[in-house]
């Protein structure tokens, strides 16, 4: 992601408790075995998520009335139960829910605040067993909103001039459907979105129809990779739309506003060349599809790396297209275990950022890194541990992450095995989640070198240390 400042926001979220009486009386059935967690104790976030299943499938269907900032949608959610489930949970911001079935039975729903409770009917008992794949469908309306983050920034479904963009990191794809949102449960996901003639809806994927009837246009969308659901996003509007394909075989789709097309053209129009230098320095593209979603200017206040097309705040710059497009690499495809390893995803982005201006603008990484080294904002904490959640989107977690990367790089002392080392990393947790104890781990066991003292030194340092350390 990338802020106007240089970087992204975030949101305090306080444990979401549930009172035990919403498991007992009241709830038809009974289920045998015990409920799934709430929360699974993120260190920024301990009520996001849930546990005692893991999602396969998302298929979500969304009728949305941009003019009226409505939004009808039923959720259908495919997931692998981790223990024997009484109940499970579901996280849910607003808007109202009209009923829930549990593998077509009528299930009881329990609201508090952001967390649903599903208690499924006895008779589908079995499929609730460890190990057993089950369905739920939740139907839901409402007027959904925008969720502030601690720093004061928005997520959440955002209203557009001419419609609406639904942006998720960390917590605000619960503004428009429930599931498990959590990074670490990675799942498929199939977007229907039917809104009125002649905005467009553009989402992750491939675009698999587009049909008009009566006035209304619906479009579907499919994400057949993992995807976190923090990467997940929707956007209604008057957009221009280009599809093609690179010389690579990758499937572009690209929606500018059009006030925004002019002076869009020329950065997105790089999009492929930009792809195959990444690929050549990270691995292989990893998804099927690529492109960007560009908004006009004061729609939203950020960009992000939603899955295969990045949403941008209006016309980006080449090296906002670089940013986010190593996204797809380094927190997409690999994409963080927790809120902590946010580092992972943002100073690989950076340090490409460095990469490409070396490579295209003639500014080595030595200058570069020796600008971020001389930022005293850098050195705020350590890019590993943020201080809070309002913290996450914070100059260290940027720019001190890419000189992690680079005094790696330094350390093997060999371009050649170090960008081996990262076309590793990314094929090894290619489309899974990776934590920062699984990144040191895997470098020193590529490395075969001992690399505590750079690890004490630039990613869990307090201070400043000497530069040639």
């Amino acid at each position: 992601m990338n802020r106007p400042h240089p970087v992204r926001r975030r949101a305090a979220h306080a444990p979401l408790l549930l009172a035990l009486a919403l498991l007992g009386g009241g709830c038809s059935g009974g289920v045998e075995g015990t409920p799934g967690a709430v929360g699974l104790r993120d260190p920024y976030f301990p009520g996001l998520g849930n546990g005692g299943y893991d999602v396969n499938h998302y298929g979500l269907e969304l009728d949305v009335d941009p003019a009226a900032g409505h939004l009808r949608g039923t959720a259908t959610i495919t997931a692998r139960a981790t223990q024997d489930l009484s109940a499970f949970h579901l996280d849910l911001a607003g808007l109202d829910v009209a009923g829930a079935t549990v593998e077509g039975r009528p299930a009881a729903v329990n609201r508090a605040g952001k967390e649903l409770t599903i208690r499924p009917d006895a008779a589908v008992e079995d499929r609730l067993r460890k190990g057993r794949t089950f369905t739920t469908v939740v139907r839901y309306s409402g007027s959904p909103q925008a969720i502030t983050d601690a720093d004061g920034s928005k997520e959440g479904w955002l209203r557009t001039a001419d419609g609406a963009v639904a942006l998720g990191e960390p917590t605000g794809s619960m503004a428009w459907f429930p599931g498990n949102h959590h990074p670490s449960d990675k799942a498929a996901y199939d977007i229907g979105i039917t809104v009125p003639e002649p905005l467009t809806a553009v989402s992750n994927g491939e675009l698999v129809s587009r049909r008009t009837e009566n006035g209304r246009t619906a479009y579907r969308w499919r994400t057949a990779e993992p995807m976190a659901s923090y990467l997940a996003t929707v956007a209604v509007g008057r957009f221009a739309t280009r599809e093609s394909v690179t010389p690579d075989g990758i499937r572009l789709f690209t929606a500018v506003d059009p006030e925004s097309a002019a002076a869009s053209e020329d950065v997105l129009a790089r999009i492929p060349a930009v792809l195959k230098w990444s690929a050549g320095k990270f691995g292989p593209y990893p998804f099927a599809s690529a492109g960007a979603i560009v908004e006009r200017v004061g729609d939203s206040a950020y960009a992000l790396e939603t899955q295969n097309r990045p949403v941008f705040p209006g016309p980006p710059d080449t090296a906002l297209l670089v940013h986010e497009l190593a996204h797809q690499w380094f927190g997409d495809s690999v994409t963080p275990r927790t809120w902590r390893d946010m580092w992972l995803n943002e100073g690989f982005a950076t340090y490409a950022e460095w990469l490409w201006a070396a490579d295209h603008d003639g500014v080595p990484v030595e200058e570069s890194f020796r600008e971020a080294f001389e930022d005293d904002a850098n050195w705020a904490f350590p890019p590993a541990g943020p201080p809070a959640a309002r913290d996450l989107s914070d100059p260290p977690v940027y720019g001190r992450g890419a000189m992690v990367v680079h005094r790696v790089r330094l350390a093997v002392d060999d371009d050649e095995a170090f960008f081996a080392l990262v076309g590793g990393w990314t094929k090894k947790y290619r489309h899974a989640n990776a934590s920062t104890d699984d990144f040191t781990a895997y470098v020193e066991e590529e490395t075969e070198q001992d690399l505590t003292g750079l690890w004490d030194a630039w990613l869990h340092g307090r201070s400043r240390p000497p530069v040639k350390g």
